[in-house]
């Protein structure tokens, strides 16, 4: 056996091109994303450009806001609070990694619901208990987006999210279980990993350590869903899953790079119309 890759660019490039039809529902006014990274981290650097590029192909304006690396929590929510009162930002996104003096929570408390086109403040995140939230964490829908692109029937699988983390793990999670889906979580507590992930029919894997995952540790024909992205000595770029072996028993597998990670723009595009009053 050897798994399907799952296209995240294709599968991004078709909803960009859905993106673009609907902006042109909301006429000729701006529709703005203000983004705000505090110091220069390259890969995060390389993450804003894929953004830009996305957001000009669909019509939306994105204002890159690079703030000195010793920029106070204070100055970043003053930021963020004078974008918040412009007309034209439908919304704001704060860049990731920030400085260990910055408290992301505190930032992300600072945005302002209607414009927290990430889905990361704490309304737009219990909102996810109540099945349909406007902004929907990127990442956790861009993989619920992608697991339901195989065609799997979720109702009643067996999936195992590998990473209980507030921006990933948790909220896919939630999305799953809104589909009747089976969930476990495991995390850094769970005894015998592997025992969990060999019953999965659907398998997200969400936690930042490379070769985490192997062959041995996956289901035949399992759905597998690879989040992780890791950077390794040589500068490439690998999932949480080990791919070579992973490959040879999945059914379905993203790849890394090119999986979730188009489609996560895609979602944050698509949050951003959503924000600015488009039906998408």
């Amino acid at each position: 056996m050897s798994a399907q890759l799952i296209d995240g660019k294709a599968i991004a490039a078709r909803m960009r091109a859905r993106l673009a039809e609907a902006r042109q529902t909301l006429g000729d006014r701006h529709v703005r994303l203000v983004s705000l990274q505090v110091g220069q981290n390259p890969a995060a650097a390389v993450y804003v450009r894929n953004q830009q590029r996305a957001a000009t192909e669909v019509g939306i304006l994105m204002e890159v806001v690079d703030l000195p690396k010793g920029t106070t929590q204070d100055q970043v929510v003053a930021e963020i609070l004078q974008h918040s009162r412009r007309a034209d930002v439908a919304g704001i996104i704060v860049q990731r990694p920030l400085p260990p003096t910055i408290d992301a929570r505190s930032v992300q408390m600072a945005i302002d619901p209607r414009l927290d086109v990430e889905g990361m403040h704490p309304a737009n995140m219990g909102a996810i208990l109540y099945r349909e939230p406007m902004f929907p964490p990127c990442t956790a829908a861009a993989a619920e987006h992608l697991i339901l692109a195989t065609g799997i029937d979720l109702r009643g699988a067996e999936t195992v999210v590998v990473g209980h983390s507030e921006i990933v793990g948790k909220p896919i999670a939630i999305l799953l279980l809104h589909r009747l889906s089976t969930v476990t979580v495991c995390h850094v507590g769970t005894r015998n990993l592997g025992d969990h992930t060999r019953q999965a029919d659907i398998l997200v894997v969400a936690v930042g350590k490379p070769g985490l995952v192997r062959g041995d540790m996956v289901k035949p024909g399992a759905v597998v869903i690879d989040i992780g992205i890791n950077q390794l000595v040589d500068g490439s770029l690998v999932g949480d899953c080990e791919h070579s072996s992973v490959a040879a028993v999945a059914g379905h597998l993203t790849p890394v790079p090119g999986g979730v990670g188009p489609v996560t723009v895609a979602m944050l595009l698509r949050n951003t119309l959503r924000a600015a009053g488009a039906d998408i």
